[in-house]
């Protein structure tokens, strides 16, 4: 993921024993709660993601699911509640604009994204 106008600056991180939609929305919640701590105006940021789990759950179902005190349209619970309703807090107070880009098809900095998760799977899993 990759949220301008701010200055690059690139973070890696993960979690044993997860899954990899619980790892995108850790991905934007931290980046924008770092964008919130060092200072960064909140206007004018803009997320591209190529996960269209997070950028259509932000910016179309999320507004479904808490109509429906957080379930699905089959009538399950939300999975992943707890970092939807931190998202929906950072996203109602910072206003970002979201972008999906396609994954592994090009774009300089999605490809850098998958560099860093790349190297972070080997750091965790031990793997060489």
């Amino acid at each position: 993921m990759l949220i301008t106008p701010a200055a690059r600056v690139e973070r890696a991180g993960g979690e044993p024993s997860t899954t990899n939609n619980r790892m995108e929305l850790t991905a934007v919640i931290r980046a924008l709660e770092s964008v919130r701590a060092d200072g960064h105006p909140a206007q004018g940021i803009v997320i591209h993601t190529d996960s269209q789990y997070v950028q259509r759950g932000i910016t179309d179902w999320i507004r479904k699911w808490t109509t429906k005190g957080w379930k699905t349209s089959q009538g399950k619970p939300v999975k992943n509640k707890e970092l939807w309703v931190r998202l929906l807090e950072l996203t109602n107070e910072m206003a970002p604009t979201w972008v999906w880009v396609r994954g592994h098809a090009g774009d300089p900095m999605n490809e850098r994204c998958d560099e860093l998760v790349q190297k972070e799977i080997r750091r965790i899993t031990g793997a060489t």
